[in-house]
C-alpha cells in the first residue's frame, strides 16, 4: 500500500488529511501509518513461511511503545541493544523469550536484567563480554543462552557509518576467534550456545552481501555440529527507497535464504527495523519563513536536525512533499531548520513549488531513525508522535513541554 497519498491535491495518511493532524496536534510531529507497519511486517513474516523462523523487529529503528505493542500483537520478536530497550519491550507486553540482545557494550546491570527476563539469547560481541555474561549467570545461579556474533568481513556497500560487517568495524569477532569462544561456552556450566549471529550493516540495497554473509556463517556452523546450535541470526539492514534508488528485493532475498536453510536443522532469525517502519512515517513541519538571497533560496521550517538528524549525520536524502499541492513554477531551495548550525538542514537543492509562511511540508520516509535520534539541542522540545489507523488518529507520544526539559535539573 501507499500510506501517504494525495486526495484532491491534499496529502493524506491513510484516510486522514495531514492538515487536520497539524491542526489537532501541532507541528513538528511524526505521523505513522498503522496499516503500512503491519503490511511491511506481514510481508516478511509470510515470506518466511515453510521454514522455522522468527522475525525480531529492531527496536532501535523506532522504539515508541505503541508501535512495539502493535508488532508484538502481530507476532514479532524483538532485537534490542540496551537496557532501556529491554524495559520498553517489557512495558509493551512482549514475550522476552522471543528477544535477542545485541550491542557491543552491554553493562553488568543490563546483563542481569536480561537474564532475569528470560530472553532468547545474547548476541555476544567479544571475549570480554562473554566473560562478564558467564560471571553474571554464575552469580545468579542460572545459565545464559548465547550466540556469538561473527564478523564475516563482507562489504555491505552502504554508508561507512552504518556498515558493520568488516574487520575494521567494532562489531563481532572473526571466524577463527568465534570457534574458540564456542569451545569455551561448551565447557562452562553457566553458558549455553543456542545460535550464531551476524549483521553486516544497514540500508543495504543488494541481495548478494546477505547471501555471502550467510555462506560464511554456515561454514562456521559446520564446525559446531556438537554445540547444539539452533538459531541462525542474520541480522537486518534491508534497504528501502528514500529517493529514486531501487530498494532491496526482499522477495528474492527471502527466497534465497529459505533455499539455503531448508533441510537444515536450523531456525532463521531476521532483524528488520527500517524495512518495517521507514516508509510508514513522515515528519510533518510548518514553513516559518521563505528567504531568498543572491546565492540561494531557503525555506525555514519549525523542525530541524534536533528532530530529524539523518540528513546532517549521514547526508541522507528525504523527499519533501507539500501537504497542499499547488500549481506554479518550481525553484531550487534548501529546507532548513531554526537551529544555530549550518548543518541544520532537512533537504538541499530541492525543486519546490512556491511556498509561503504557514504552509505544511511532509519530510517523507522518516519512520525509522527519526524520533529515536532526536534531541533537545538548543533547548527545543521533541515532537509529538501520532499513529493513524484508517480514518482515526491516536496520539502515541505527547509533545514535550519546556518544563519537561528542565525537570531533572537542579539549581
Amino acid at each position: 500500500m501507499e500510506p501517504f497519498a494525495y486526495i484532491q491535491n491534499r496529502l493524506h495518511c491513510e484516510g486522514v488529511p495531514l492538515a487536520r493532524i497539524a491542526e489537532q496536534f501541532g507541528t513538528p510531529a511524526y505521523v505513522y501509518s498503522r496499516a503500512a507497519i503491519l503490511e511491511n511486517f506481514s510481508r516478511i513474516q509470510s515470506g518466511l513461511a515453510g521454514i522455522p523462523s522468527l522475525v525480531c523487529y529492531s527496536v532501535k529503528a523506532n522504539s515508541n511503545l505503541k508501535i512495539l505493542r502493535l508488532l508484538a500483537q502481530a507476532g514479532a520478536g524483538f532485537d534490542i541493544v540496551s537496557g532501556g530497550e529491554l524495559a520498553r519491550v517489557g512495558r509493551a507486553g512482549a514475550d522476552p523469550g522471543r528477544m535477542v540482545f545485541s550491542g557491543v557494550g552491554k553493562t553488568a546491570e543490563e546483563i542481569d536484567a536480561a537474564l532475569a527476563s528470560g530472553l532468547l539469547m545474547f548476541n555476544v560481541e567479544s571475549e570480554g563480554e562473554l566473560e562478564v555474561i558467564e560471571a553474571r549467570a554464575a552469580a545468579a545461579g542460572t545459565t545464559a543462552p548465547i550466540a556469538i556474533r561473527v564478523n564475516p568481513d563482507v562489504e555491505a556497500e552502504t554508508h561507512p557509518y552504518i556498515s558493520t560487517g568488516r574487520f575494521i568495524h567494532k562489531f563481532g569477532v572473526p571466524k577463527s576467534s568465534a570457534l574458540a569462544l564456542y569451545r569455551r561456552a561448551a565447557a562452562s556450566k553457566s553458558l549455553r550456545a543456542r545460535g550464531i549471529a551476524c549483521h553486516i550493516g544497514s540500508q543495504i540495497l543488494k541481495v548478494e552481501p546477505f547471501l555471502k554473509a550467510l555462506d560464511e556463517i554456515l561454514e562456521v556452523v559446520k564446525r559446531l555440529e556438537q554445540q547444539g546450535i539452533q538459531w541462525l541470526d542474520l541480522g537486518g539492514g534491508y534497504g528501502i527507497r528514500y529517493g529514486d534508488e531501487e530498494p532491496l528485493d526482499m522477495d528474492r532475498l527471502i527466497a534465497e535464504l529459505k533455499r539455503r536453510v531448508a533441510g537444515t536443522p536450523y531456525r532463521l532469525i531476521l532483524e528488520p527495523g527500517r524495512a518495517i517502519v521507514g516508509n510508514a512515517g513522515i515528519l510533518l513541519t510548518r514553513v516559518l519563513y521563505v528567504k531568498a538571497t543572491e546565492q540561494k533560496n531557503f525555506v525555514v521550517v519549525d523542525s530541524g536536525m534536533n528532530d530529524l538528524l539523518r540528513p546532517a549525520l549521514y547526508g541522507s536524502e528525504h523527499q519533501v512533499w507539500p501537504v497542499e499541492r499547488r500549481a506554479g513554477p518550481s525553484a531550487p531551495a534548501d529546507v532548513v531548520g531554526p537551529l544555530c548550525e549550518t548543518g541544520d538542514f532537512l533537504a538541499r537543492d530541492r525543486r519546490l513549488a512556491p511556498l509561503q509562511p504557514g504552509d505544511l511540508l511532509a519530510i517523507m520516509t522518516a519512520g525509522a531513525y527519526g524520533f529515536v535520534l532526536s534531541s533537545n539541542y538548543n533547548s527545543r522540545p521533541r515532537p509529538a508522535e501520532v499513529l493513524v489507523s484508517a480514518s482515526e488518529t491516536l496520539l502515541i507520544r505527547s509533545r514535550e513541554r519546556l518544563d519537561d526539559l528542565m525537570s531533572a535539573e537542579h539549581l
